[in-house]
């Protein structure tokens, strides 16, 4: 292993690993309900508007998030397609490079921290989680938050090591990197950057009875450079919008999340640590182990800031009601450093009985994945394909292979077999089977048929309001029931109305009431995940 870690060495292999991971995929799987639509389609109409400041879907505000997302995505934009364009890559361009820029940054600091070797392990496992790879694939904001995270977290990490270990004190620079990342993050994702820093300062604080240490960031000039970078936004949005994006942001999308489970996303406290097998997949199969065994390490000042950085912060989501999965991504890079810290020194944790028991049943989740990249498409695509056998062995074998080597107590082979576990799995999944799973793209399916018919006019949708719909058939779209897709209609003779089932009597009933001939001209049967249910949409336009 020690000819991967010198020199430049380590970023060429996270590089060509995350090519290899987040790429495929990236122009072809649809796009995602319902956020990633959103934001995809709240970014082309700031484009086509020239307005900056106000962020809108449609003819709402859209007050879930500050703008920093939003921003990338449309330089992106500009840089490689136009507006008018339904090319989805250059809009989910910045959550990619912002996962490539964590795995990078994760060795640079860990590096720092820990040394090359477990550096390097960290920044593999960290690269090849589950969660970052799929937000890699999504243009929304939680790959960008989390590379700003580790810019914050990597840079107080190296003035906590100094300041404990008298080790020359980092300089202005990596204090204004730590500052810098906070702004980005706030214009990224309001508190949470500043948040988990706060929880890792009071955290090491009440355990070393001192955070002198924490001077040297500059906090005066620093918090001044932060508000420099998110200030202006914030007061710009609060005049265009006479103070109420932030207002209906914290009313509508921070209180529920904090009070109740918003939308139905909840779960009890040690959901996130029991999920982890999952999305903290492959690299969960060494996590679990070190982190039962991290807590005796504590005394060791790289590991105890580590600590002060993960188990805070996941507490915290922990306590949330609200719960979804990327929830806690911001924990993860140190989970990684902590894992890659006590796989390169072989900690004996790794190999008790619990552990070996647990690498054998950790071989579940990757035959799981096996058997949805044969059973998928049988479900929701066009049936069996033989090509999947072969991605479901090689997924299989690749996932034996470390989970094999960890019970015999390889460890550093295990870990950096984690690569070519994910290798064979998500470019599997992410450029063949999720683009043909039909059922599950109704809005591809809806906007294929519209396009073959030639409709130029914006159609009307009834009973189906999946935010993909309007990044495929375009802003002006109207969202309707039956009644309102028949006087759509009447109103557009030229467009279509596409009608779900439920709404199917109240559509013709008003069409016939107002003298139309309806024709059908084509029906899409599919799968709503969004809402977990089957879903029947006839496409219907006026005789002509």
């Amino acid at each position: 292993m020690d000819k991967l870690t010198g020199g430049f060495r380590p970023y060429l292999v996270l590089s060509l690993l995350c090519l290899i991971l987040y790429l495929p995929g990236l122009a072809s799987v649809p796009p995602l309900d319902r956020d990633e639509s959103r934001f995809i389609q709240a970014t082309r109409q700031m484009l086509a508007s020239g307005d900056y400041v106000r962020i809108q879907f449609q003819g709402e505000m859209r007050a879930k998030k500050p703008v920093g997302a939003y921003w990338l995505q449309a330089a992106a934009v500009k840089a490689f397609s136009d507006p008018e364009s339904t090319a989805l890559w250059p809009y989910r361009l910045p959550a990619a490079l912002s996962a490539w820029a964590v795995a990078l940054m994760t060795f640079a600091f860990g590096h720092g921290l820990l040394g090359r070797r477990p550096a390097l392990l960290a920044g593999i496992m960290v690269a090849t989680a589950v969660m970052l790879v799929s937000e890699a694939h999504q243009a929304k904001t939680d790959a960008v938050l989390l590379a700003a995270v580790v810019a914050a977290q990597g840079a107080l990490g190296q003035f906590y090591l100094a300041g404990r270990t008298g080790k020359k004190r980092p300089g202005l620079g990596l204090a204004l990197a730590f500052w810098v990342a906070q702004g980005i993050g706030i214009l990224v994702k309001g508190p949470i950057v500043p948040v988990v820093s706060l929880l890792t300062l009071v955290t090491l604080g009440v355990a070393d009875r001192s955070l002198r240490w924490a001077l040297a960031l500059r906090p005066l000039t620093g918090m001044a450079v932060a508000a420099a970078i998110a200030a202006p936004w914030f007061v710009a949005i609060s005049q265009a919008t006479g103070g109420a994006f932030v207002g209906e942001a914290v009313k509508s999308d921070l209180l529920p999340k904090l009070l109740g489970a918003q939308e139905s996303h909840g779960g009890w406290p040690g959901y996130y640590a029991l999920l982890a097998i999952a999305t903290f997949w492959p690299a969960s199969l060494l996590a679990w182990p070190a982190m039962a065994g991290a807590w005796a390490e504590r005394h060791r000042p790289a590991l105890r800031f580590l600590l002060a950085w993960a188990l805070p912060c996941w507490a915290m989501f922990e306590l949330v009601p609200t719960k979804l999965p990327h929830y806690v991504l911001p924990a993860f890079p140190a989970i990684a450093l902590i894992t890659a810290a006590l796989v390169a020194e072989g900690a004996p944790v790794f190999k008790a009985v619990g552990a070996r028991v647990y690498y054998v049943a950790w071989n579940v989740v990757g035959l799981v994945l096996a058997a949805a990249v044969v059973a998928m498409p049988m479900e929701f695509g066009r049936g069996f394909d033989a090509a999947s056998v072969p991605a479901a062995v090689g997924i299989l074998l690749a996932t034996v292979l470390p989970s094999a080597l960890a019970f015999k107590g390889r460890l550093i082979p295990a870990a950096l077999a984690l690569a070519l576990t994910a290798g064979a799995a998500y470019p599997a999944v992410f450029a063949h089977v999720l683009p043909e799973l039909d059922r599950l793209w109704v809005s591809r399916s809806l906007a294929a048929m519209v396009g073959s018919l030639g409709v130029a006019e914006p159609v009307a949708a009834a009973g189906y309001s999946e935010p993909s719909l309007v990044v495929l058939l375009g802003t002006n779209t109207r969202f309707t029931d039956g009644i309102g897709a028949a006087g759509h209609l009447a109103a557009h003779p030229d467009s279509l109305a596409l009608v779900v089932d439920a709404e199917r009597p109240a559509f013709l009933a008003a069409a016939a009431a107002a003298g139309l001939a309806v024709v059908d001209y084509g029906r899409v049967d599919g799968f709503n995940y969004s809402r977990g249910k089957p879903i029947a949409i006839t496409v219907s336009g006026l005789r002509r």
